[in-house]
């Protein structure tokens, strides 16, 4: 199965021939921005653009997304398309542009106010509000719109990305039957007596069902999708092919774990500038002679960070010979600060620092420290490979994809990784520290075995886990969907 770019670049030629590849996602892979009078092009923190990215600039084609940043405007063409990336010019992203009032509606509200409360178990309540609905719907038009702007007459296979656009297989499909529509489904898939409470499911679900195949990241995800389809609409489902028939048009169910990189990030992160960023930061850091924790999420309430800091501090409490010896790095981005939930997070995490680094913090030294930002994928190397342990706490996670960049960026087996058993990634990584993130006990444990895990058995397991990771890699995933899809042109 191929796992390298060029490998890739010719099972696309082969299976897609004259057809357009059209990737469609809510997140730019590139955003441009006027930072202090100075225009700077960034890549955000995403799951979706690491895996994403490099399979665009192995195969072409057209990026369809959000243009959301202060200078995108300035720098598109006529028809908003811009060549990215810059300096290589692999393939084009078209910017699609949102009003504040549908970012606030479509984005901020119904993604990510009701589907993404909806499908993680994370007792967070979802809320339904007809108009965020509204904006929902008009939004996944308007990328529709583009996408079939950018297919013009032409035969093309379009690459739908996540919750942002359950709408949009149906409307293409609508206007054009013959176009191949694939999508992943990035985040978890609930059961069905959880969808159930949607007003709108479905509506949702024949959105959906207007892909050729959709795919999860997980088998339970897809099970979960196919009993919440039977039962809910006239369908004919098929256990055993794993296909829903509706009004005539079959969809295919399939599973698809997601992967990243491997070899750019190993490759990278035992370049000489890699080394030299992570001395770097060691001294601006003060981490010389540290034992170092590192957690590296979005700031979401699904990634585990309340109970990742209570082990901490559990961990301290039992085990007090680690003060002034182990600190423990939480970086990553502030994200959708204007929903309460999400508010009350972060003010919640800061408390626990505060209190955790009074409680246990003498002279100069406190164990946590959190560092807010988007850092490139340059510094995130750096990052891991200061680690001695990085900590994945997931409560609910479809796959997570940092558990697999930090084993990517560690081929010097020197270090462990703690990993939720609640996140898709600890199906491929079971010789990770597992552990149940709510079991504060029993993850305070589990930081002391993985910093005094004997140096042969870090090797072993890291090496069985980077083979895991390098073995079902960002392009294998890719080829496996592509050479799925064909086989239904």
């Amino acid at each position: 199965m191929t796992d390298d770019p060029q490998q890739l670049r010719s099972v696309v030629a082969q299976r897609l021939g004259e057809k357009k590849l059209i990737l469609v996602s809510n997140r730019e892979p590139y955003v441009h921005d006027y930072v202090g009078g100075e225009l700077k092009c960034t890549t955000p923190a995403s799951g979706l653009v690491t895996a994403l990215e490099p399979v665009m600039c192995a195969c072409g084609g057209t990026w369809v997304a959000h243009g959301s940043g202060n200078a995108d405007r300035e720098l598109v063409d006529g028809e908003n398309r811009i060549i990215v990336p810059p300096h290589a010019g692999n393939y084009c992203l078209k910017r699609v542009w949102l009003s504040k009032a549908e970012e606030e509606g479509y984005y901020y509200g119904f993604a990510n106010q009701t589907l993404w409360p909806l499908c993680h178990l994370a007792h967070t309540r979802p809320r339904f509000d007809a108009v965020h609905w509204r904006t929902y719907k008009a939004v996944n038009w308007k990328f529709a719109q583009a996408v079939l702007q950018e297919a013009g007459s032409d035969p093309a296979l379009v690459f739908v990305q996540d919750y942002h656009f359950a709408l949009l297989p149906k409307m293409l499909k609508e206007n054009r039957p013959d176009l191949l529509i694939a999508h992943f489904w990035h985040i978890p898939w609930p059961n069905r007596e959880a969808f159930a409470i949607c007003p709108w499911g479905n509506e949702l679900l024949e959105g959906l069902l207007g892909n050729d195949l959709l795919g999860f990241q997980t088998q339970q995800h897809c099970n979960n999708f196919m009993r919440t389809v039977d039962g809910a609409l006239e369908n004919i489902v098929d256990y055993e092919q794993f296909a829903v028939l509706h009004r005539g048009h079959r969809t295919l169910v399939r599973p698809f774990p997601i992967g990243v990189d491997s070899e750019a990030i190993s490759r990278y992160a035992q370049s000489p500038e890699a080394v030299a960023h992570t001395d770097r930061l060691k001294h601006e850091l003060g981490l010389s002679g540290q034992m170092v924790g590192l957690g590296v999420d979005r700031i979401d309430y699904t990634k585990g960070i309340p109970e990742r800091f209570l082990a901490i501090d559990r961990f301290l409490e039992r085990h007090p010979e680690y003060q002034k010896k182990f600190t423990f790095l939480q970086i990553g981005p502030v994200s959708r600060i204007n929903i309460n939930e999400y508010k009350a997070l972060n003010d919640e995490l800061y408390h626990l620092m505060v209190d955790i680094n009074h409680k246990h913090g003498a002279d100069r030294w406190t164990p946590i420290h959190m560092i807010k930002g988007n850092y490139p994928r340059e510094a995130l190397v750096a990052f891991f490979r200061l680690a001695d342990v990085c900590i994945v706490s997931s409560v609910d996670d479809a796959m997570n994809l940092v558990a697999k960049e930090f084993v990517s960026a560690r081929p010097d087996g020197n270090a462990a990784l703690i990993l939720s058993r609640f996140a898709g990634a600890a199906e491929e990584l079971s010789e990770a520290v597992l552990v149940n993130p709510y079991d504060i006990d029993g993850f305070a444990d589990a930081i002391k075995q993985a910093l005094e895990m004997p140096q042969q058995e870090k090797e072993r397991r890291m090496a069985r886990m980077w083979q895991a990771v390098a073995e079902n890699n960002t392009y294998k995933w890719a080829t496996k969907i592509i050479t799925e899809i064909s086989r239904l042109a």
